[in-house]
C-alpha cells in the first residue's frame, strides 16, 4: 500500500469518527423528516405550526393534549370523568396480557384509555368535547371509550351544549370482544336524544378514522368535518378490493375522495381548525349561552 493510499483510508476513518462523535452529541428527537415531502425539520418549529409541515401541509398525527391546546380556550378546559380506566373481562390474551397491554400504553402516554372528554370554551363558547387519542392502542373504541363519550353527550344534553368529537380511531378494541361493539349503538343513542333536543352535534374525522368509529358516531353528525387527505374508511382497501373482485381509486378512503362524493361537509386544514368551529357554533351562540 502506497503512502498516499494510506493516508487516504486515515482520512476517512477520521472523518467517519467525527461524525459519529458529532451525532452522539444531537440529543435525540429534536429532527423530524415529513414522510410526503422529506422536509427535516427542527421539531420545535413543527409545533409551533400545529404540527403541520410548512412544505407540503402534511398532518402529522398529534396528542389528544395537544388538541386540547390547539381548539380549547387557554384555562376553560375541565375533564370529566377522567377516572375511567378499562378492565380485561375476557382475560384477552395475544402476545401479552390484555391488562398488561393497558398498563402499558397508561404509561406511555399518561391516560387512562383513549379519549379525553370534558367541558371547555372556543372562543367563550362552551362545548362538550371528546377527543380520541390514537397513540393509546390505536385510539380503539372499548368499554371506557364509549361510555366516557356517551356521558359527554348525555351531560351535553342535559346542560343544553353542542358536542364536538375529534375521531382517531382503528375501530373497535378486539380485546373486548362484544363490549367493545355494543358501544356503537349506546353512543348513537346518546347522540339520537341529543339531536332529538335540537342540539348541535359536530364530528372531527382526522387520519385515522376506521372500523366502527366510521361505523357509528363519526358520522352521524349535523356538519361533518375533516382534515386534509386524512384516512376514512370501515374495512381496509384491500378486504374491499377482495370482496368486490374490482381495483379502487387511488384516493379512495381520502377525505378529498368522501367530500366530492359527499360523505363529508367541510375539510379544513388544522390551523383553521378553531376558527371554523367558532363560525359554526357562533350561528349557535344565543342558544347555548
Amino acid at each position: 500500500m502506497s503512502l498516499s493510499e494510506w493516508l487516504a483510508i486515515k482520512k476517512n476513518i477520521s472523518i467517519k469518527n467525527n461524525i459519529k462523535k458529532i451525532s452522539s452529541e444531537i440529543p435525540e428527537g429534536l429532527w423530524i423528516k415529513c414522510n410526503n415531502c422529506g422536509l427535516l425539520m427542527y421539531y420545535k418549529n413543527l409545533y409551533k405550526n400545529q404540527k403541520v409541515c410548512p412544505e407540503c401541509q402534511n398532518h402529522f398525527p398529534t396528542s389528544s393534549y395537544d388538541r386540547i391546546e390547539q381548539i380549547i380556550d387557554k384555562d376553560t378546559w375541565l375533564p370529566i370523568n377522567d377516572n375511567l380506566a378499562s378492565t380485561d373481562p375476557l382475560g384477552f390474551y395475544d402476545k401479552k396480557l390484555y391488562e398488561k397491554r393497558l398498563h402499558d400504553m397508561q404509561i406511555k402516554t399518561g391516560l387512562l384509555d383513549a379519549v379525553q372528554t370534558g367541558i371547555g370554551k372556543i372562543k367563550n363558547i362552551s362545548i362538550a368535547f371528546g377527543i380520541m387519542d390514537f397513540r393509546f392502542m390505536g385510539g380503539s373504541m372499548g368499554s371506557v371509550v364509549g361510555e366516557k363519550l356517551t356521558r359527554l353527550i348525555e351531560k351535553a344534553t342535559h346542560m343544553k351544549k353542542p358536542v364536538v368529537i375529534l375521531c382517531a380511531s382503528g375501530g373497535a378494541r378486539m380485546q373486548e370482544g362484544m363490549l367493545s361493539l355494543m358501544q356503537m349503538a349506546k353512543i348513537s343513542s346518546a347522540l339520537q336524544k341529543h339531536q332529538q333536543a335540537g342540539l348541535l352535534y359536530v364530528p372531527i374525522l382526522t387520519s385515522p378514522t376506521t372500523g366502527g368509529v366510521t361505523a357509528s358516531f363519526a358520522m352521524l353528525g349535523d356538519i361533518i368535518i375533516a382534515e386534509p387527505h386524512a384516512l376514512i374508511a370501515f374495512a381496509g382497501r384491500r378486504v374491499i378490493e377482495q370482496t368486490i373482485r374490482e381495483d379502487l381509486p387511488k384516493n379512495f378512503q381520502t377525505s378529498e375522495y368522501l367530500f366530492k362524493h359527499g360523505f363529508i361537509d367541510l375539510i379544513i386544514p388544522r390551523k383553521k381548525l378553531r376558527n371554523t368551529l367558532h363560525q359554526i357554533l357562533s350561528f349557535y351562540y344565543s342558544e347555548y349561552e
